[in-house]
C-alpha cells in the first residue's frame, strides 16, 4: 500500500512542494513512556501531523524511537506491544488506531480495482474525536481535549488550484473576512469582530503568525504568498491568554514546511492564466530542500506572479490598468546542534506592486473607473528570525524572536470635479484642516481645476518581538504552558498633497508601543469524560508618539496629548469540555482581548484614543469523527460585548481620522457538516450569521455623524451571513490521479464604515470556482476556473476617501479567470 499512496496524495499539489513518501528517513530522538508524552515529540521531528482515532490510547506505553529511519517505521517502532498501528492519511498526515480484527481477510475481499481517493481537505471546522494536535494551543492539546472552534487548512489543499495568498483562505473559511482596498493593503476580520475599512493607528483584530513569529501588529495584512506551506491553523477568538493584544477576533497561524536534512529535492511550478475582459498572467515558483552535512538542512522557496488587470480608465484612454505584481521568497537554516536542540534561522521578503487601484465607478460602464491619476500602491515586508527549540522527557521549550519592517505607500485621488472648481464651500475643496488651492495661491501659475491633485499616505512599520515558553504537552490528564513575550512597535505614517508639480506636506502621526507580558494556561481532566481549562494573560504596555509634519510650536503646545502613558490589562479565560456520549462533546468558554490606545491624525494635529476590550461567551457542539465515517458537524454561538471600540471613519472635513466611536454587541452563529458518501466524494458546507450593533455610541462622535443618542449602527465590514460549500472527486485513471473540486461562497450585505460618509453597502454576492488536476508525484498538469458566471459583485464600496461623492465606488470581483499549470518536481 505504501507504494500507491505517494502518487495519489501528489493530486493535491498545484504550487506546493512534493516531497518523498514514507521512504524519507529523518533523525529521531522520541523517549518512551505514555504516547501523549512521546507523539507530539515524534510529530515535531518528523514534520507531520498525527491523530489519535481512540482516546484512551492516549495512555498507552510506547518504546523509545532513536536513530535515522522513515516516519512509518519510528511509528511502527513507537507503538510495538500496543495493539495500535499507524495509517497514513495524506502526504503530511498520519492517524493511530487500534488493530481490527482480522484485518488482512477484509483487505483480501476488497477488489483491487477499487478507486483509491485522497484524504478529503481538512477545511472544515474540527469535531468530536479528531485529535491531530492542535499546536497553535501552545500545549500540544488533542483536538478531542480543546473547548473551541479550530480550523486547519491542509497546505496542498490551499495551494490546489494556483497560489492567491489570503485569499484562498477567505475562500475556505466562512467565518473568515476582509476587506478588498488591495493585496497587502487589507483588513482581516474573523467571527465578525471588525473595526473599520481603512488601515490606521488601530492594531489589527486578527493575529497573523508566520510559526511562532507575528508577522504584523497595527499594520495591514502582508499576504504572503502560500507556497511550500505545511497547514494554517485559524482559531477564533478572543486568544487574549495565549496570543494578547491583537487576537480579538481569533488568529491565523501559517506553518511552512521544515527544512528536511535527509534528501535533496527542487520543485517549480509555472502557470499562465487568461481574464476575460482584461489582461494574460502568469506565475512561476521554486523551492529547494537542500541537506548540509548529515544534520542539517537550507529550506528555499521563491516566487513571481503578474496578476493581468480589468478596469479600464475611459478619462485617459487606458485599458486594464490593475495589474498586481507580486514577488518574494522565504529561507530557513535549521540545525540540529545535539542534545535535542533545534535552531530554525529564517527570513522572508515580499513586494507587492499594484499599478492602480482596482474599484470600478458604480454608475459607470462595468469594470471601468474615470479617474485624473493613476492610484499605484506598493507594500514590501520582511523578516528576519531566530528560533530554538529544545525536547525534555515531557517539556518542550521555545524562543521564537524576529525584526520586521512593513512599508507601505499608496496613492490616493484627491482631484476636484470641475464643476467644483473655486468653490470653496464645497466639501470636495476644502480637505481636513489644509485647503490647498488657498495655500498654493502664492505660487500658482496655472488653473488648478485642469491639474489632477493626489494624496500620497506612507506607512513604516518597524517590530521587535520575542516570546520564551515552556510547555508540558497534554498526558495524563494534565498539560500546562508558561511564557513571557516582549514586543517593541514602532509605527509612523506621513502624507502630502501633490497638485501637479506643488506639494504640500498634512500632519502625520508616530506610535510606540512597548509591551512586556507574562501568561500561563493549563488543561485538566476533572473527569474522565469532563475537561476543565483556565489561564491569565497580564499586559503591561508604554504608549508614546509624536506628530509628524507640524511646526515646532504646535508640538510643543500639545505635548500632553503625545506624552509617553502606560497601559495594565489583565486578561483571564476558562473553559469545560464534556463527552455526555461517544462521538458527542459540548464546550463553553470565556476568553477576553484588547488592544491598547494610540494617537490618531486629528486636523492640524493629534488625537488620542483609548485601548478597547472585547468579552465573549460562547458555545458549541461537535458531532462524529471528523475526515472519518459518513458525516461529522460542528456548531457554535457566541456572544461579544466590545468596549470602546476603535475604529477609523470620515469626520466633518473629510480626512479619515481615529476613535472610540462607542461600545457594541455581536452575536455569532456558525455551523460546519461534511459527508462522504463514498471513499472518492466528499460535500462540505459551511456557514456564518452575525447579528452586531454600537449600541452606545461616544458623545463626542455624535456631532461628527450629525446622529441623534438613540440612532443605532452595525458594526462595519461584517456581513450578516456567509454559506461556503465545496464537492471534492478524487480517484485514479490508470497510473495517473486525478482530482476535481468545485466550491462556491455567498457572502451577505454589510455596511462599509462608520458614519454617514461611509454608509454605503457592499457584499452580497456569489464567488465560485473549479479546479482538477492530473498527475502524480513528480510532474502534473492542472486547469483552474474561477468566478465560473462572470459575476460583478461588490466585495468593497470603498475607492478613495478624498473626493466629493465617494458613495459612488465599489470594487468588483475578478472577472472569469483560466489557469493552466504545470507542476515538476526531482
Amino acid at each position: 500500500m505504501a507504494g500507491w499512496r505517494p502518487s495519489l496524495l501528489a493530486i493535491a499539489l498545484i504550487g506546493a512542494p512534493v516531497q518523498a513518501a514514507a521512504t524519507e528517513e529523518r533523525v529521531f530522538n522520541v523517549p518512551g513512556g505514555a504516547l501523549s508524552v512521546a507523539l507530539p515529540q515524534l510529530s515535531r521531528q518528523a514534520g507531520v501531523s498525527i491523530s489519535v482515532a481512540d482516546g484512551p490510547l492516549w495512555q498507552a506505553d510506547v518504546r523509545p524511537v532513536r536513530g535515522r529511519m522513515d516516519v512509518e517505521d519510528a511509528l511502527k517502532r513507537l507503538l510495538v506491544g500496543t495493539g495500535a498501528r499507524a495509517v497514513r492519511v495524506n502526504r503530511t498526515s498520519w492517524r493511530i488506531e487500534r488493530r481490527l480484527p482480522a484485518p488482512r481477510e477484509a483487505r483480501r475481499v476488497a477488489p483491487s480495482s477499487q478507486p483509491r481517493a485522497r484524504e478529503p481537505a481538512r477545511d472544515v471546522v474540527a469535531a468530536a474525536h479528531d485529535e491531530i494536535i492542535v499546536t497553535a494551543s501552545k500545549t500540544d492539546l488533542p483536538y478531542a481535549r480543546f473547548a473551541g472552534v479550530a480550523t486547519r487548512l491542509d497546505g496542498d489543499d490551499l495551494s490546489f488550484g494556483g497560489e492567491r495568498g489570503t485569499e484562498t483562505i477567505l475562500s475556505r473559511v466562512a467565518t473568515v473576512s476582509s476587506t478588498h482596498l488591495g493585496s497587502g493593503r487589507n483588513k482581516l476580520f474573523i467571527r465578525g469582530i471588525a473595526d473599520s475599512s481603512f488601515t490606521g493607528p488601530t492594531q489589527a483584530t486578527v493575529g497573523q503568525y508566520l510559526g511562532d513569529i507575528r508577522l504584523s501588529y497595527n499594520a495591514p495584512d502582508p499576504d504572503l504568498r502560500l507556497y511550500d506551506i505545511d497547514s494554517v491553523e485559524i482559531l477564533e477568538g478572543p486568544q487574549g491568554t495565549l496570543y494578547g493584544a491583537g487576537s480579538l477576533g481569533g488568529i491565523i497561524r501559517t506553518l511552512p514546511k521544515a527544512p528536511d536534512p535527509r534528501a535533496s529535492s527542487v520543485q517549480a511550478i509555472a502557470g499562465f492564466s487568461l481574464t476575460q475582459h482584461g489582461d494574460p498572467g502568469g506565475d512561476i515558483a521554486a523551492i529547494a530542500n537542500l541537506p548540509v552535512g548529515d544534520r542539517h538542512a537550507l529550506r528555499l522557496v521563491g516566487y513571481t506572479i503578474s496578476d493581468g488587470g480589468y478596469i479600464d480608465n475611459p478619462l485617459t484612454g487606458q485599458k486594464d490598468v490593475n495589474r498586481v505584481h507580486v514577488r518574494g521568497g522565504r529561507g530557513t537554516f535549521r540545525l540540529y546542534p545535539g542534545d535535542d536542540w533545534t535552531i530554525d534561522i529564517g527570513g522572508v521578503y515580499q513586494a507587492i506592486t499594484s499599478d492602480d487601484a482596482q474599484y470600478a465607478d458604480k454608475d459607470g460602464p462595468p469594470l471601468t473607473r474615470s479617474s485624473m491619476v493613476q492610484q499605484n500602491a506598493t507594500a514590501r515586508y520582511g523578516m528576519g528570525s531566530v528560533v530554538v527549540m529544545k525536547d525534555w522527557d515531557d517539556l518542550h521549550f521555545q524562543s521564537s524572536n524576529a525584526y520586521i519592517d512593513h512599508r507601505l505607500f499608496e496613492r490616493f485621488d484627491a482631484s476636484l470635479p470641475v464643476a467644483q472648481s473655486g468653490n470653496n464651500n464645497s466639501p470636495g475643496v476644502a480637505m481636513g484642516a489644509v485647503d490647498v488651492e488657498r495655500l498654493f495661491a502664492p505660487i500658482q501659475i496655472i488653473p488648478m481645476s485642469n491639474v489632477p491633485r493626489v494624496l500620497d499616505q506612507r506607512n513604516r512599520t518597524r517590530m521587535f518581538v520575542s516570546e520564551n515558553r515552556l510547555s508540558r504537552p497534554y498526558r495524563d490528564g494534565l498539560g500546562w504552558v508558561i511564557g513571557a513575550s516582549f514586543i517593541d512597535n514602532r509605527a509612523r505614517q506621513n502624507r502630502e498633497y501633490a497638485y501637479g508639480p506643488l506639494r504640500a506636506t498634512l500632519p502625520g502621526v508616530t506610535n510606540t508601543v512597548t509591551e512586556v507580558t507574562g501568561y500561563a494556561e493549563a488543561t485538566v481532566e476533572l473527569l474522565p469524560d469532563l475537561m476543565a481549562s483556565g489561564g491569565l494573560r497580564l499586559s503591561h504596555a508604554k504608549l508614546g508618539g509624536m506628530a509628524e509634519g507640524v511646526s515646532f510650536a504646535l508640538a510643543q503646545a500639545n505635548l500632553a496629548t503625545t506624552a509617553s502613558r502606560t497601559e495594565t490589562d489583565l486578561l483571564p479565560s476558562f473553559s469545560l469540555l464534556a463527552t455526555p456520549l461517544d462521538n458527542v462533546r459540548l464546550y463553553a468558554r470565556y476568553q477576553e482581548g484588547f488592544r491598547p490606545g494610540g494617537l490618531a491624525v486629528d486636523g492640524n494635529f493629534v488625537r488620542r484614543f483609548h485601548n478597547d476590550q472585547v468579552r465573549t461567551w460562547e458555545a458549541g457542539l461537535r458531532l462524529g469523527d471528523k475526515g472519518r465515517g459518513l458525516i461529522d458537524a460542528s456548531f457554535s454561538v457566541s456572544h461579544t460585548r466590545w468596549r470602546n471600540i476603535q475604529a477609523d471613519f470620515i469626520d466633518s472635513t473629510g480626512f479619515p481620522t481615529t476613535a472610540n466611536i462607542g461600545d457594541g454587541r455581536i452575536t455569532s452563529v456558525s455551523g460546519a457538516v461534511a459527508i462522504r458518501p463514498t471513499a472518492a466524494l466528499t460535500f462540505d458546507l459551511g456557514a456564518v450569521y452575525n447579528h452586531s450593533r454600537v449600541d452606545d455610541l461616544s458623545p463626542q462622535i455624535l456631532p461628527v455623524f450629525d446622529l441623534a443618542p438613540g440612532r443605532l449602527g452595525r458594526i462595519p465590514n461584517v456581513a450578516s451571513h456567509a454559506v461556503r460549500g465545496s464537492l471534492t472527486y478524487a480517484t485514479v485513471i490508470g497510473d495517473e490521479d486525478f482530482r476535481v473540486n468545485g466550491w462556491a461562497s455567498y457572502i451577505g450585505p454589510s455596511r462599509l464604515g462608520i458614519g454617514p460618509v461611509l454608509g454605503e453597502s457592499q457584499g452580497d454576492y456569489v464567488d465560485t470556482g473549479l479546479a482538477m488536476r492530473v498527475g502524480n508525484e513528480r510532474r502534473g498538469l492542472s486547469f483552474t476556473l474561477t468566478n465560473l458566471f462572470d459575476s460583478r459583485g461588490n466585495r468593497f464600496s470603498l475607492g478613495t476617501p478624498f473626493i466629493e461623492g465617494n458613495e459612488g465606488f465599489m470594487t468588483p470581483l475578478r472577472p472569469r479567470t483560466l489557469r493552466v499549470a504545470i507542476d515538476v518536481a526531482y
